[in-house]
């Protein structure tokens, strides 16, 4: 197990030193650590139950067939997360003697996949636990799962006439279906639903607050926010529900600060204002009885614990207390009752649970190697030979001058330089531009070592090490997989899985399987900071190099789009077995090319068919042999059938090959089709 302390003094790199580097000390959270053999260890209980080694459960999926890239959902952990937040909860009201209770919810928009929110039914029923729906589609998930006459529903976003009609049928049914009012047009909607059917919904209201708030969500709140009702409107809106005889029906307030507070003093500023809008609600009649303190429950990405994006200033713990007790002070100081808590935390629930492991697939560097020595080079070539060799030559031992080794930089700069020039004007050939910008890129590697041991640092020189950094190309895609990355910068914990024992001596990024160039993962996690650059291993040959990106549950399954038609990966739920190991809940294989090409409307047997008439016409003219069209036609049928990510030659090789003994033995393969 890693522990938290700094790195060691010693030469001899250690699986403490990743710990460090990486973070896993700061976000892992008792989920995520390092073992012995240097390979990421998963804990999905916490500090209880047994560790599964990440590399080695990745390899025997991939034994099942479940190849990279693929998503693994620890639903232990998802489980461990509820009960972290219940406990929270129940801890702050007994230490405040708050004279309610919690009952949480979750937003199905934070993630819509059926077994996840069946998991959080099953794993929630103990409290009550119910959902938030933002949709009709996600109310039609919601009614059909949560089957606890207990459990909340807070109906939520926009809603039309048979949005509302359904929740009131809904309440007839036994659910608790909370229809929160958000804009002042679905006032008249409730009330004349409620006339239709003769029932009426449970009714909340959403507030626009003034408090301020920060961060990319500051607009969730105040006056600009997109949803809430501000006091006028409120006022206005408790006046209709009294003269419908609705206001009976009035039980919640609701508010939303953001979908990831950073900063705890914005919450309870939010909470002050709310719980005062909560009094006056009930000394104007209505009986209320819920207060929804909306999402916003933060998780700290880079584990700094700081008012940053990346990260948050205050404990799971921390949050309740001040909810709990913000919500009694205001209360009992108006001799209110208290009322039920309720939070729609999706982040602080879902983000753990779900770990992206991919695998990487090439490397590519600036050149940097030494070119031999050939006969009548240039003199601008020998000129950067002998800058490269007066820097070689820095002892290594001696307090290095920073302004010597600017001097042979800009040396190194300006012969470069020169060779560009005679080049343009024909007197220097394509090779020998070649040798001068790979000399220029050995005097940038040979000064990195100089620079580590030298005081001062020249800025200009100081970016010699991200010049130097390498591209990963990985076997993803960004706008599939993990789409905030690139649609609001958003960070997320990205560490190799495995050789964690090892010092990572190359810095890198990645670049994903778009023909995009936003399709790239080029911000990291510093501890409170964001780098440009991960420091990353050197590949090895015939050995796979596989990174996993944490933290991730929460928005990035769902928001996925098939930019270049990449379309989801292979998922895995699994929990921990007894007695020790694991067993797989539910495998979830990722959309194959048919798939995705039906999404976007093409049909896979036309394309075939197309293709097929082509090939028929092509041995007609003699330009196509008739067993290169066999092969042309295994690839494409074969190519259908696969996923939409890159596989490794030799399983590319045995699928086809058996692909093609089945077709042989079955006869004309031009006429076989894949499964509808």
């Amino acid at each position: 197990m890693t522990t938290a302390n700094p790195p060691s003094n010693t030469n001899i790199w250690t699986i403490n030193d990743s710990s460090f580097l990486y973070g896993l000390n700061r976000w892992g959270d008792n989920y995520f650590s390092i073992n012995e053999n240097g390979h990421i260890s998963v804990q999905p209980k916490g500090q209880q139950g047994c560790t599964l080694d990440l590399l080695e459960l990745v390899q025997e999926l991939e034994g099942r067939n479940l190849k990279l890239p693929l998503l693994i959902r620890f639903d232990d952990i998802l489980e461990d997360r509820l009960k972290r937040l219940h406990e929270a909860f129940n801890q702050a009201i007994c230490q405040y003697k708050y004279k309610g209770r919690y009952q949480g919810v979750f937003p199905v928009k934070c993630n819509q996949y059926r077994h996840v929110v069946e998991e959080l039914i099953t794993c929630g029923r103990r409290w009550h636990f119910g959902l938030e729906a933002g949709s009709k589609a996600e109310l039609l998930i919601a009614l059909s799962l949560i089957n606890d006459p207990e459990a909340l529903l807070i109906c939520n976003g926009y809603k039309d006439q048979s949005y509302i009609e359904t929740t009131i049928l809904a309440r007839q049914l036994g659910r608790q279906p909370i229809v929160v009012i958000e804009q002042a047009d679905e006032v008249e909607r409730i009330i004349t639903a409620s006339q239709v059917i003769g029932a009426a919904p449970l009714i909340g209201v959403r507030a626009k607050l003034s408090s301020r708030s920060s961060g990319r969500w500051a607009n969730s709140i105040g006056e600009t926010a997109k949803f809430g009702l501000s006091v006028p409107e409120i006022l206005t809106t408790i006046e209709k529900l009294r003269k419908s005889n609705l206001l009976k029906d009035l039980r919640l307030l609701h508010f939303h600060v953001g979908s990831q507070i950073n900063d705890i003093a914005i919450l309870k500023d939010a909470l002050q204002e709310a719980g005062q809008i909560y009094i006056e609600l009930n000394r104007l009649g209505a009986p209320m009885g819920y207060l929804d303190v909306g999402g916003g429950l933060g998780i700290d990405y880079d584990g700094s614990q700081t008012a940053t994006e990346a990260s948050t200033n205050y404990s799971l713990q921390n949050y309740a207390n001040d909810v709990v007790a913000t919500i009694k002070e205001c209360c009992e100081s108006n001799n209110i009752e208290m009322p039920t808590l309720v939070s729609e935390s999706g982040r602080a629930i879902a983000s753990h649970f779900s770990v992206l492991v991919f695998n990487i697939l090439g490397k590519s560097v600036v050149p940097a190697e030494i070119p031999p020595i050939k006969k009548n080079e240039s003199l601008i070539v020998r000129n950067l030979r002998e800058t490269l060799a007066f820097i070689q030559n820095i002892p290594k031992d001696s307090n290095i001058d920073s302004s010597k080794l600017q001097e042979f930089w800009n040396d190194a700069i300006k012969f470069k330089d020169d060779a560009l020039s005679a080049f343009r004007l024909g007197y220097l050939g394509l090779p020998e531009r070649a040798i001068a910008e790979q000399l220029t890129w050995a005097c940038a590697k040979a000064l990195v070592e100089p620079l580590s041991q030298s005081g001062l640092i020249p800025e200009e020189l100081k970016a010699l090490r991200s010049a130097l950094a390498g591209t990963y190309y990985a076997n993803l895609s960004v706008f599939r997989s993990a789409p905030d990355t690139w649609a609001i910068n958003q960070v997320f914990p990205i560490v190799p899985i495995h050789r964690l024992n090892e010092e990572p001596k190359q810095l890198g990024h990645f670049a994903d399987l778009t023909c995009d160039s936003d399709g790239k993962l080029a911000r990291f996690i510093d501890n409170g900071q964001i780098k440009p650059l991960l420091e990353l291993h050197e590949l090895k040959p015939d050995e796979q190099y596989v990174i996993g990106m944490f933290l991730g549950g929460a928005y990035q399954e769902v928001m996925g789009n098939l930019h270049n038609l990449f379309g989801s990966t292979n998922s895995v739920h699994l929990r921990l077995a007894q007695g020790g190991g694991y067993r797989l809940d539910h495998v979830v294989r990722g959309d194959t090319k048919a798939d995705v090409l039906e999404v976007m409307g093409h049909n896979p047997d036309a394309l075939l068919e197309r293709l097929r008439i082509a090939s028929e016409e092509a041995i007609q003219h003699g330009s196509l042999k008739i067993k290169d069209a066999q092969r042309l036609m295994d690839h494409l049928e074969n190519s259908l059938r696969q996923s939409t990510y890159l596989q490794n030659d030799s399983q590319d090789k045995a699928e086809t090959s058996s692909l093609r003994a089945k077709f042989n033995a079955s006869g004309n393969p031009l006429a076989s089709r894949p499964p509808a």
